[in-house]
């Protein structure tokens, strides 16, 4: 019989208060790195990265090459999703994400049926993961959550303001409800298939959960992730999920009780002393240094992590960035910060 391996970031996820908090850092394996750098070279384009599970499992290993972290998150993107369901995505050089606008006719013609297939590479990098890490480390998967998705399969890229998607879910509730069952249902056999494939633990990516009304957060964001939640762990019972639901802020509370994640991840500008005094203490929480901060680096981003960490000691927390880690970020700050987070 093998010994049970203890993984600090998986027992946090299920509610275990460790002596000092586990870590991992969002777009971990990035532009920031020489060796991502090199490795996407190699691959010709983005998705191709995705696609190729040799390379995907490298660039994923690459972070806890140079840090001592808590886990390995694939890597992938949201949006292989729309991809999968017959929306080609393409990514152009300073332009990022790039799709062809759904219409409701659009949304009629996505195919369901071969998306798995489709993502086959991605599951395959998740099964070289799981043979490949290291045993005390945390594997996480992910997908994006539907409404953050959507704002780009309608909207055909980023934007400040979620205008297109946001517009569209008001003038057209029949079409856009029906994009919401093919994202929620699609993103459940996703996220079932990587937790049977090897991953310990899955994160909804909801990006853009800002900009939206009270009624629109709950139509749009909570009920999506808690369909996505239930249905999932009636797929793979009790399946740990956190929800990263950036620009929450006033719904965290709600969002937790309605969705059943058991972490929620808090982005850099929602107050620490809001998320003590508004989630309970048993409440596992992940996040949020200001990705700028670590960009900056000394009293900038030292005195925040202090903060942080000080804010979250009596509760399971899981130290992460509030959003990404951003290219411009000096590996040596990332160092430091890694040796303040282990020396707490």
């Amino acid at each position: 019989m093998n010994p049970v391996v203890h993984k600090p970031l998986l027992a946090t996820v299920l509610g275990q208060r460790q002596d000092r908090p586990p870590m991992w850092i969002m777009r971990q394996a990035g532009r920031y790195l020489p060796e991502y750098r090199q490795t996407r070279a190699r691959a010709g384009g983005f998705l191709e990265l995705c696609y190729t599970p040799e390379l995907a499992v490298e660039v994923t290993l690459q972070p806890l090459r140079r840090f001592d972290l808590d886990a390995a998150i694939l890597f992938s993107d949201i949006l292989v999703i729309p991809d999968a369901l017959g929306q080609p995505v393409r990514f152009e050089p300073g332009e990022g994400p790039l799709l062809d606008p759904l219409d409701e006719k659009g949304i009629e013609a996505l195919d369901r049926s071969r998306a798995l297939e489709h993502l086959a590479p991605v599951l395959e990098t998740v099964r070289r993961l799981r043979a490949t890490l290291a045993p005390d480390k945390t594997l996480i998967g992910f997908c994006g959550a539907p409404w953050t998705v959507a704002t780009y399969m309608l909207g055909g890229r980023g934007s400040p303001d979620q205008w297109a998607a946001r517009r569209f879910a008001l003038e057209h509730g029949k079409a856009f409800d029906r994009l919401m069952d093919i994202l929620v249902e699609t993103s459940i056999d996703y996220l079932a298939a990587q937790l049977d494939a090897g991953a310990d633990v899955v994160q909804l990516f909801e990006s853009w959960a800002l900009n939206l009304d009270d009624a629109a957060f709950a139509r749009q964001v909570m009920e999506p992730n808690r369909r996505i939640v239930e249905g999932l762990r009636a797929r793979v019972p009790d399946a740990p999920v956190i929800g990263f639901p950036r620009g929450g802020a006033g719904n965290l509370a709600r969002y937790v009780a309605h969705t059943g994640v058991n972490v929620v991840g808090i982005d850099y500008a929602t107050p620490l002393d809001f998320v003590r005094n508004t989630l309970p203490p048993s409440q596992p929480v992940q996040g949020n240094l200001d990705p700028l901060r670590l960009v900056m680096g000394g009293d900038a981003m030292e005195s925040q992590v202090e903060a942080i960490l000080t804010a979250f000691r009596d509760r399971p927390h899981i130290f992460n960035l509030g959003h990404g880690i951003v290219p411009e970020t000096p590996i040596a700050h990332v160092e430091r910060l890694v040796e303040l987070v282990k020396s707490a």
